[in-house]
């Protein structure tokens, strides 16, 4: 771990400071958008809007990369991500909000295919599982700390603009200092939408679902918060119990998948988040229970992200799971877009419910639709599945590929630890 540290700091430090950055304005505009009258709806497409740019950054940046290097197209994001930032208060019109999230989404998305095609290539072989590992888990721990310094300035005000653009800023200053090595992208073939669904046709249809509730969590909480009466603490806390809730149950769910035909850990998982969003419309939890509904919600949802990545690759061969999670990636950003705009429909016909109703659907429609594909076909044996890996969904295909590589070759160590040549 600290030769990890050593060789990777100014890039893991930098993403963690990027990340704070981008938790606080994604629940900052929440808010902020109520104080500036913006009906549900508006803010909805505000908050698809990052996704849309998420989107075509994940597909416009390894030719970027090309062409000027790793470098120059990180500076020229980061400076675009804080010059963006301090815009939204100065401009408070939707329309212009729009523009300036699909601009953030943009970079953001550019940001991390750089930064991890970045990791991916500067790392040893027997550091890079950890090495991206870690990275996830800095990610996760950005966005949750990000929610704490929600409460350190009136959302109606400049401050909180101001800080998210200065750790942007700052966040670029040991990365563009540091004596690590840039290496050119390598570019990835995409594999086309219609052999990855006869592939996996669950990895498919579920990774639009999640898509739809990931960018539901991550965009609308803090709308659906303001909505729903919660001070500025409370939704912030509400935000980071859910991202917690998603980092501690990671490591339990992805025990059990290697254990068991992870279609049934689908649909299982699923009727778990269908039936925490049911109870929750039926008895109006107060504050406290609140927080652990979103702690089970960031539990089960999070996971299923990885969970389906893990299932799609076991019917893939190696070579070509880089290009399998480039239209998976696709496809979840897809639902993403979608996610945030029936959300702020739901919301703007039956009020604050709309937000647990939405995702209580789409829990039920992946665990239906997981069940279902258990009568398709037989499960694949359980010594004979890959290994599961925690990624994120704003992770790229060079971090997917490295991540479940490491993550298998560990594995196959773990089964013959008397010959790991053999375990290879």
């Amino acid at each position: 771990m600290l030769k990890v540290l050593g060789n990777s700091w100014a890039l893991l430090l930098g993403m963690l400071l990027l990340m704070v950055g981008n938790g606080i304005q994604g629940t900052l505009l929440g808010v902020r958008g109520a104080i500036e009258d913006f009906t549900t709806l508006q803010m909805s497409l505000v908050m698809s809007g990052y996704f849309v740019g998420f989107l075509f950054g994940s597909r416009m940046t390894p030719g970027m990369i090309r062409r000027v290097g790793h470098v120059r197209v990180f500076a020229a994001l980061g400076s675009l991500v804080s010059a963006t930032l301090i815009l939204f208060p100065v401009l408070p019109d939707w329309v212009a909000w729009v523009a300036m999230r699909m601009l953030i989404g943009f970079c953001f998305s550019g940001i991390y295919v750089t930064a991890e095609s970045w990791l991916n290539n500067t790392a040893t072989n027997e550091t890079r599982g950890q090495t991206l590992s870690l990275y996830m888990i800095v990610q996760m721990v950005g966005i949750i700390s990000a929610q704490g310094l929600m409460n350190v300035g009136d959302p109606g005000g400049f401050l909180l603009f101001v800080l998210p653009s200065v750790l942007v800023s700052l966040a670029f200053t040991p990365i563009l200092l540091s004596v690590t090595p840039a290496p050119m992208a390598e570019a990835i073939k995409p594999m086309s939408f219609r052999q990855l669904y006869t592939i996996s046709p669950l990895g498919c249809v579920g990774m639009f679902l999640v898509g739809g509730i990931y960018s539901t969590l991550f965009g609308m909480t803090a709308v659906w918060g303001t909505l729903a009466g919660l001070s500025v603490a409370q939704i912030s806390l509400f935000i980071a119990a859910v991202f917690t809730g998603g980092m501690l149950f990671q490591y339990p769910l992805g025990w059990l998948s290697d254990r068991m035909d992870r279609r049934k850990l689908v649909a299982f998982s699923g009727l778990a988040g269908a039936a925490v969003m049911a109870l929750t419309l039926l008895f109006a939890p107060g504050q406290s229970m609140l927080i652990v509904v979103a702690l089970l919600i960031g539990g089960i949802t999070n996971p299923l992200y990885p969970l389906l990545l893990a299932y799609t690759n076991d019917y893939l061969e190696r070579d070509d799971m880089a290009s399998a999670s480039g239209g998976l990636l696709f496809i979840n950003g897809l639902g993403a877009i979608i996610g945030p705009i029936v959300t702020g429909w739901a919301m703007g016909w039956i009020g604050p419910q709309g937000f647990f109703a939405w995702i209580g659907f789409l829990s039920a429609v992946l665990a239906a639709y997981a069940f279902w594909r258990m009568t398709r076909r037989a499960a694949i044996p359980t010594d004979e599945t890959g290994a599961f890996a925690v990624v994120t969904p704003s992770a790229s295909s060079y971090a997917i590929e490295a991540i479940y590589e490491a993550a298998q070759e560990n594995a196959e160590e773990a089964a013959a630890p008397d010959s790991p040549a053999e375990g290879r």
